[in-house]
C-alpha cells in the first residue's frame, strides 16, 4: 500500500543493474519465506500519545502493519511513543502528519472533543480511520461523521474493542437466535464518572502546545488537571460528556450491535436524571438514570454501575455486580449478559448452549481489533465495528446527558434523526468550534 516503499524497491534494483553489481534483496523485504512485504503492511500514524495509546502496541506486534509516525501537542509524549514503537517522525500538528502520502491510516486517540474533527481530516486526507470511542463531542458532530465513510469511502473502525472478543459475541448470539424468547427489556450499565479537579490556573510547561491541544474548545487556562491527566478530557463539559458516553460506549454499542442485527435502530423516546457535580473542575455527568422505550415496545435501562445496584432492578442482579460494565439482554425464557469480564445466563443450560448457538451469527472480528481494522483496510471492507452503528449507540449516550441537563422526557424522530418537541434540546444536539478549528468541519 506505501507506494514510495515500492518505488524504492523498483528504483534500487535498476540503480544495482545500471552500475553492474548484483541486487541482493532480502526475502523479507519480497515478502517470503512467511513474512510480509513492506508494500502490503499498513502504515499507521497515531494522533494521541497519552496512556490508552497503550493500545497502539497491537500495530507495532502485527506483521501486516507498523507505526510510522506519531503525533501530540504534548513533545514528551509522543517522543516517547515513537522511540517505543520505533516511529522515524513525530509531529506537533496532525495536519502536518496526514499531509503525508506514506500513511495509509491514521489512529485517533485524543481527547473525545478531537475525535470527529481529526477522523474527518484524516478521511479528506484518503486516510482510513480507527477513532477511539466515544464518537463525537455532540450528536450533530455524530451525524457528520458519515462523510468518513459516505463521502470518502474510507474504511473505519469504532474503538469498541468488545466487538473483538469472542465471548461477549457469542452471548449476543444466544439472544439473537431466540434461546431467552422475545426481548423485553436491556439493561445497561458503565463505571460511574468523577467529580472535584483544581480550578487553579497554572503556566504552560516547555514542550506543550496549549493552543492545540485546545484545537476547537474554548479558551481555558493550562493547569495540570485540565491537560495532563486522563480526567480533564473525560470529566470535563468542554471536551466531553463524561462517562456516560466514555465508558458507557463500550456496554451500549454490544446493545446497539444486537439491535442492529434486528433492525431496532435506537430509542425513540427517553427519560433520564442524573447528577452534575458543581464545585471544582470538573462538570460532566457523574451518575445517571435513563428509562428509554424503543419503537416497538422493547425497554432500555442505562445507569451508571453505582445505581444499577442501589436500584436492584435487573434480575439476579446480585450476581452481575462484579460486572462494572454489563449489558444484560432479558426475555420471556430468560436472560443473557455480556461484558468484557464474562458472559453469564440465567441457567447453565443455556449458558452452554452459547458454542452452537444456532444459525444466526453476528460478524467474527479477524484477529484483535487492531489486526481487524488493519486486515479490513488491507481487504477494503469496513471492519467490526464500523460508523454507523457508533453513530447511533454515541447518540444514545449524547440524548441520555440531553435529557439529564434539559429536565424534559426526550422524543427522537429517526427519520429525521433529531429531538423533537424540545427546542433546548436541539440545541444542544450542536456545539460551536473555536476559529479556526471549525474549518475542520466545514
Amino acid at each position: 500500500m506505501k507506494t514510495t516503499r515500492q518505488h524504492f524497491l523498483k528504483t534500487s534494483a535498476l540503480l544495482g543493474a545500471a552500475v553492474g553489481f548484483p541486487s541482493i534483496i532480502p526475502s523479507s523485504v519480497l515478502g517470503q519465506n512467511g513474512s510480509v512485504s513492506p508494500s502490503n503492511r499498513v502504515a499507521i500514524g497515531v494522533v494521541g500519545c497519552g496512556g490508552r495509546a497503550n493500545a497502539c502496541w497491537e500495530y507495532k506486534n502485527y506483521d501486516k502493519s507498523e507505526i510510522i509516525a506519531t503525533c501530540d501537542p504534548n513533545t514528551e509524549r509522543r517522543v516517547k511513543r515513537a522511540r517505543e514503537w520505533g516511529a522515524k517522525e513525530h509531529y506537533n500538528d496532525f495536519r502536518d502528519m496526514i499531509a503525508r502520502d506514506d500513511i495509509d491510516a491514521v489512529h485517533v486517540v485524543t481527547g473525545d472533543y478531537w475525535h470527529v474533527p481529526i477522523s474527518i481530516a484524516a478521511a479528506k486526507a484518503g486516510k482510513d480511520v480507527y477513532c477511539e470511542k466515544p464518537l463525537g463531542l455532540s450528536i450533530g458532530q455524530n451525524l457528520a461523521s458519515r462523510q468518513i465513510v459516505n463521502t470518502y469511502n474510507r474504511v473505519f473502525q469504532y474503538g469498541t474493542q468488545q466487538r473483538s472478543q469472542q465471548h461477549l459475541r457469542m452471548g449476543i448470539d444466544l439472544v439473537l437466535n431466540g434461546h431467552i424468547g422475545d426481548v423485553k427489556e436491556v439493561f445497561v450499565w458503565a463505571p460511574q464518572g468523577g467529580s472535584g479537579g483544581s480550578l487553579a490556573a497554572e503556566p504552560v510547561p516547555e514542550g506543550f502546545d496549549m493552543n492545540l491541544w485546545l484545537g476547537p474548545a474554548p479558551e481555558a487556562p493550562f493547569s495540570t488537571d485540565r491537560c495532563l491527566k486522563s480526567t480533564g478530557a473525560w470529566f470535563v463539559y468542554d471536551y466531553a460528556i463524561g462517562f456516560i458516553a466514555g465508558w458507557g460506549a463500550h456496554p451500549v454499542d454490544q446493545l446497539q450491535w444486537w439491535a442492529d442485527e434486528e433492525g431496532l435502530g435506537i430509542p425513540v423516546e427517553y427519560e433520564t436524571t442524573g447528577k452534575i457535580p458543581v464545585d471544582g473542575l470538573f462538570n460532566t455527568v457523574s451518575h445517571w438514570d435513563m428509562q428509554a422505550t424503543y419503537a416497538n415496545g422493547t425497554r432500555l435501562w442505562f445507569t451508571d454501575a453505582q445505581t444499577a445496584k442501589t436500584k436492584q432492578q435487573a434480575p439476579d442482579i446480585a450476581q452481575l455486580e462484579k460486572f462494572g460494565n454489563c449489558t444484560q439482554f432479558v426475555g420471556d425464557k430468560g436472560w443473557v449478559a455480556v461484558s468484557r469480564a464474562g458472559m453469564m445466563a440465567s441457567t447453565e443450560e443455556l449458558r452452554r448452549k452459547a458454542k452452537d448457538p444456532g444459525p444466526r451469527r453476528l460478524a467474527p472480528s479477524s484477529g484483535g481489533h487492531l489486526a481487524d481494522f488493519v486486515n479490513s483496510v488491507l481487504a477494503r471492507k469496513q471492519p467490526v465495528a464500523p460508523l454507523e452503528s457508533a453513530i447511533l449507540s454515541d447518540t444514545i449516550c449524547h440524548l441520555g446527558d440531553i435529557g439529564i441537563r434539559t429536565g424534559e422526557t426526550l422524543q427522537w424522530d429517526p427519520e429525521k434523526e433529531t429531538v423533537v418537541g424540545s427546542d433546548a434540546a436541539v440545541k444542544m444536539m450542536h456545539r460551536p468550534m473555536r476559529a479556526p478549528f471549525d474549518q475542520l468541519m466545514a
